[in-house]
């Protein structure tokens, strides 16, 4: 739902989705706002959930005088966000969602703190309700490369594994800070070269890992001969609280453009009914890459929006940007950035009829869905303590 009112500069909203992107452009733009009617008539559990007020005690960290309210009932709060701080964090999160419902937040805030985030988080490293780290690494990270003048300093590291629903997996996240970002124009699609893949498991046989991992590659080299999936077991303590087993694959293009895709075990709690087998999670997370190549464009498609961020964020200057089909996440990221920066972007269907032989070639290697183009003109969003140093 977009924004129903707007009292004093604050921005209303009502209802719990889409609670991170309000959350995340309300810090980067300065702009406060008030959210509604959180699930007031849930009969269970009304009101924020423990892991949207473990982001809201995260922002805090990552801020200097940031100021939320939460009402009694925990159906509606107002968020005044502060400066972005950075520096050394360590932060617990919520089991309720992967480690990647947080980290993807501070891989959009990270170039504009003050100081250089270095962030340990700990909690579900892999989970499917969130972008797993693994899928963040691949494909969240590269996309950011390309908008920082020098990428140096930039790292994310997996220090445990943990599965849900017990959790216990640790990373380490560190981003340089930029003054700003440049805009980048990336209007061809490439082709794959080469996947590669990592197969993990805890707490269970590594039987299970090499299983998925024969059954992803059987799906893989019917396209590609160039595929390479290495298996990445943990024990004792690095394998967390829970035990389960999933695998990650990445397809890399000639430009670097990576496309990530994953299939997770079933928790204990989702066992009722048929149990997970390695030879369906392979297949299943090789069919999603082969989707996501076939979706193409510069970015996988659940990064669409960090880039839609960046190109808005960017000096002023026309970025140019070609994703595939728009997923719903995206079309609401738009809408959102349109209330907070007042910055509108122009789509076009690159699969367009073309008519000259030249398009007509390039047209050729959009092959796969409709692509879309994007293009807009940077806010030239400035680092200000970054200028300051």
């Amino acid at each position: 739902m977009t924004c129903v009112g707007k009292e004093k500069g604050c921005l209303i909203y009502e209802g719990s989705n889409f609670l991170k992107q309000r959350l995340l452009l309300s810090t980067l733009s300065g702009k406060s706002i008030e959210v509604r009617e959180i699930r007031p008539h849930h009969e269970t559990n009304p009101g924020l959930q423990e892991y949207e007020t473990n982001l809201l005690q995260l922002l805090d960290k990552i801020t200097n005088g940031t100021i939320t309210r939460v009402d009694r009932d925990g159906c509606s709060f107002v968020y005044q966000p502060g400066l972005l701080y950075g520096g050394v964090i360590h932060h617990d999160c919520s089991t309720e969602r992967g480690i990647g419902y947080y980290l993807d937040v501070l891989v959009a805030l990270g170039p504009f703190c003050k100081k250089s985030l270095d962030v340990t988080l700990t909690g579900v490293t892999n989970s499917k309700e969130s972008p797993s780290v693994d899928h963040i690494k691949a494909s969240a990270l590269p996309a950011l490369k390309r908008f920082l003048v020098v990428d140096e300093g930039l790292e994310l590291k997996i220090l445990k594994r943990g599965i849900m629903p017990g959790g216990g997996g640790e990373i380490t996240f560190r981003c340089p800070v930029r003054k700003s970002l440049k805009a980048i124009q990336c209007t061809k699609q490439t082709m794959v070269k080469r996947i590669r893949g990592t197969a993990y498991c805890c707490k269970v046989s590594p039987a299970m890992a090499n299983r998925a991992v024969e059954h992803a590659k059987g799906v893989m080299l019917n396209f590609l001969p160039d595929v390479y999936i290495n298996t990445d077991q943990h024990k004792g303590k690095r394998s967390g609280n829970s035990p389960g087993y999933g695998i990650n694959l990445v397809a890399e293009t000639t430009d670097g453009t990576m496309f990530s895709a994953e299939a997770i075990c079933k928790t204990m709690d989702e066992r009722q009914g048929n149990p997970s087998i390695p030879e369906d999670l392979g297949r299943e997370a090789g069919m999603k890459l082969l989707d996501e190549v076939f979706r193409g464009g510069c970015v996988d498609s659940a990064f669409q929006w960090l880039v839609v961020l960046y190109m808005a964020l960017a000096q002023k200057d026309v970025s140019k940007f070609l994703i595939g089909p728009l997923s719903q996440y995206t079309i609401h990221f738009l809408q959102h950035l349109r209330e907070f920066f007042a910055i509108t972007f122009k789509l076009e269907n690159a699969n367009g009829d073309q008519e000259d032989e030249t398009a007509a070639r390039d047209d050729e290697e959009l092959s796969g869905s409709n692509k879309v183009m994007l293009t807009c003109v940077g806010v030239g969003y400035s680092n200000f303590s970054k200028r300051v140093n």
